[in-house]
């Protein structure tokens, strides 16, 4: 028989796959583990157990398996001294306020909009709702509803409104996103120049859902005011049918003829049509009161010229008019449909990209992009295409590419059901109409996990569910890559995502973490090094099931259902061994955990003597509600909740010797030499290390048996802190 010691220098690389159990000659092998519940990886590589859960508020909600969605957590922050967490719930908003360092109090209940109209919020859909924030607003959006807007009107105080696009001075223009839902050969038919009139279409168009929906023939705005049939509704001109031909001059006359040819840039007239002159210079020596007035378009020349009959014959041949303004009825082609609606849908994905207000794709155009004016955030008035007017693009890739999430990094990334894609920014200059494109880049796509930013590159869920990757930039292929970085933890998202958030340097580490609740109750915890091209996932486990998460700076809070099935909003705050846990004063040795915890609840309990805290075991919670600590005296404080446990199982303990690997081979570990800080007590391979104040330094473990894949577990079972660094050990073949 061989003794080989064998050193875990790190954990550096998280959790890994059970699949992995071959790999020995990799060095992720070595630096990783099978599983590291409830331990968070630091940058150094050790791990360290995970902050307890503090609990802030209880929503009165219970879990249910129809609707397992009951709140969306999201972040909304005005600056460093005035955060919120929003709680977006079936038809209702929770607005908490972080105070300060251990104070997070609800301000606002919110269950109508400022016109008394209930929430459109939908259980059904919380998952898919987006959402981007600028200054005192959030717009919240999804496909069903209008974006709405909450909108915080002081430091305590929000409301909700329904989002509304700017309108011209005199309200007959509104500055909206209008679309062509038609076939280019269907025409429509107006029955008069202004007023109240018959709008009919060649072949069937119009739904009973288009009641109160605007349209556009040619540049003039109409709502629908009533349903007739497929081919015909009434229609209410906003305006009058005007038109401001664009061409100057675009009158030719021919000497001795009254017909003179107009240059109306696709009129999409057929012929016959009756159209009003307005304003017209003379030209050719007919005078402008003979060009003026009720006219009719006879031969159509081609799709940007038609003939019109004076009221007397020119004496030469000219080009003329000056700028000329007309009225139309009759029937045309141009016409088009305001993109948002009932019936057209509602944008999905919203953000802020170069001060435009983004949104991304809506039920009848999934794969379009909107952008506002810049600076104007209701304003998308695509004008004359003007640098600073307002953008429409349409990823065309061949096939269509269902807009879930945009997220505005280096570029505006467009996160897609089935692809990914961008619009570049270009170096010194903004994005406008004349340059702004759309580029397909991978072919993943993402499911309903919002996409963060983490390290330089964004991170998002596979649509499958079961691989998360990085979205990020690379000079060397001058493209975006999607790399995965879940697969050596491929094993903890055999449950699919749900909620992902990023809080920079939290649980008092430098690293930023990552936190993605699953659909199995757990939360994975992701950090990365790319500059030691290392990724470690790690999962956490409570007493119930995580639902929702939201970071807020370093502060990461969660909602989780506790082991009554009751939905909490809790944080995960200090060095407490505890979930939904109070810190509470105690008067006569009894503590008051009411209402949270009452009568024949079981609780853990640490006490708290300024400088140290204890585990004072588990208790039962009396008639009174409180905690009775008679033989536990000298405590003020004490933290109450319930205990969790945390676990590190390596992979199986393995060695390369004269002979070759002992893969595979029986094999027995004797002795485990466990490096430790600040911990108080632990379970190395079921031998207890308990210790009456924290230790830091390495510690011997014997251990027997023999087995072909030999492996070490260190857990801790008491609410206590616990880190391990690294271990070594002796390994019998």
């Amino acid at each position: 028989m061989q003794k080989v010691r064998v050193a875990q220098n790190s954990f550096q690389y998280g959790e890994a796959s059970a699949s992995l159990t071959m790999r020995t000659d990799s060095p992720v092998y070595a630096g990783s583990a099978q599983s590291l519940q409830n331990m968070v990886v630091m940058a150094e590589g050790s791990v360290k157990k995970r902050f307890g859960m503090k609990h802030i508020y209880d929503y009165s909600l219970t879990y249910n398996s129809s609707y397992p969605e009951q709140s969306h957590l999201m972040p909304f922050i005005f600056d460093n001294n005035e955060e919120y967490i929003i709680s977006i719930e079936h038809q209702k908003v929770r607005c908490f306020r972080v105070v300060d360092a251990t104070t997070v109090t609800l301000v606002a209940t919110i269950t109508a909009d400022t016109s008394s109209a209930a929430l459109p919020f939908d259980r059904d859909y919380l998952q898919q709702y987006t959402f981007a924030q600028s200054g005192d607003v959030m717009w919240i959006c999804h496909p069903l509803f209008m974006p709405r807007l909450l909108i915080r009107t002081s430091l305590t105080a929000f409301e909700v409104q329904t989002y509304s696009f700017d309108t011209r001075q005199d309200a007959k223009r509104t500055f909206q996103p209008y679309s062509s839902f038609h076939d280019t050969s269907i025409q429509l038919t107006a029955g008069a120049f202004s007023g109240s009139t018959t709008f009919s279409t060649s072949s069937p168009y119009f739904t009973t859902a288009h009641v109160g929906v605007k349209i556009r023939f040619q540049t003039n705005e109409v709502m629908i005011t009533g349903f007739t049939n497929s081919q015909a509704v009434t229609g209410s001109i906003i305006d009058s049918l005007t038109i401001n031909l664009s061409v100057l001059n675009p009158i030719r006359t021919r000497e001795g003829s009254a017909v003179f040819e107009l240059t109306h840039i696709n009129h999409g007239y057929g012929g016959n049509e009756q159209i009003q002159i307005d304003t017209a210079a003379a030209t050719g020596g007919i005078a402008s009161g003979n060009i003026q007035g009720l006219r009719q378009v006879a031969d159509i020349i081609d799709e940007n010229t038609y003939t019109v009959t004076a009221a007397a014959s020119a004496t030469s041949s000219e080009d003329g008019g000056g700028r000329v303004v007309m009225r139309a009825a009759g029937s045309t082609n141009q016409w088009d449909e305001q993109a948002f609606s009932e019936i057209r849908g509602y944008p999905a994905a919203v953000s802020f990209h170069e001060n435009r207000l983004v949104f991304g794709g809506t039920l009848s155009e999934p794969d379009t992009i909107f952008m506002s004016k810049i600076g104007q955030y209701f304003n998308h008035d695509v004008g004359e295409g003007a640098d600073t007017d307002a953008i429409v693009l349409t990823a065309a890739t061949g096939r269509v590419n269902e807009i879930r999430y945009l997220v505005s990094n280096r570029d505006l990334q467009v996160f897609t059901n089935s692809a990914e894609l961008y619009v570049p920014t270009y170096l010194n200059q903004a994005t406008t109409p004349t340059n702004a494109q759309i580029r397909q880049q991978t072919p993943y796509g993402t499911s309903f996990v919002t996409p963060v930013s983490v390290d330089g590159a964004t991170i998002f869920a596979q649509s499958n569910g079961r691989i998360v990757r990085e979205y990020i930039y690379t000079d060397s292929e001058d493209a975006y890559t999607s790399v995965p970085v879940s697969t050596i933890a491929s094993d903890i998202f055999e449950s699919p995502p749900k909620y992902l958030a990023v809080s920079h340097s939290t649980f008092n580490l430098p690293d930023s973490y990552a936190a993605m609740t699953l659909t199995n109750g757990k939360l994975a915890v992701f950090s990365s090094n790319r500059v030691e091209k290392r990724a470690a996932w790690t999962t956490f486990t409570t007493n119930g099931l995580f639902s929702s998460v939201v970071a807020i700076e370093d502060r990461i809070f969660a909602n989780a259902y506790d082991s009554e099935n009751k939905l909490q909003l809790c944080e995960l705050r200090e060095n407490i061994g505890l979930d939904f846990y109070v810190y509470v004063s105690v008067s006569s040795s009894l503590a008051t955990v009411s209402p949270l915890y009452t009568h024949n609840d079981v609780v853990d309990v640490l006490g708290f003597d300024g400088t140290d805290i204890d585990s004072l075991g588990s208790f039962t919670v009396n008639s009174a509600n409180k905690v009775d600590l008679t033989n536990h005296a000298g405590y003020t404080h004490v933290y109450v909740g319930k205990k969790f446990d945390s676990k590190i199982i390596t992979n199986p303990v393995d060695a390369t010797l004269g002979a070759g690997p002992a893969t595979g081979e029986t094999r027995g570990i004797t002795n485990i030499v466990v490096d430790f800080r600040d911990t108080r007590s632990a379970k190395v391979n079921s031998k207890p290390f308990i210790v009456e104040e924290s230790f830091t330094g390495k510690r011997e473990f014997r251990s027997l048996g023999y087995e072909r894949n030999p492996q070490i577990t260190i857990e801790q079972n008491d609410p206590l802190p616990m880190q391990v660094n690294g271990l070594v050990a002796e390994l019998i073949v």
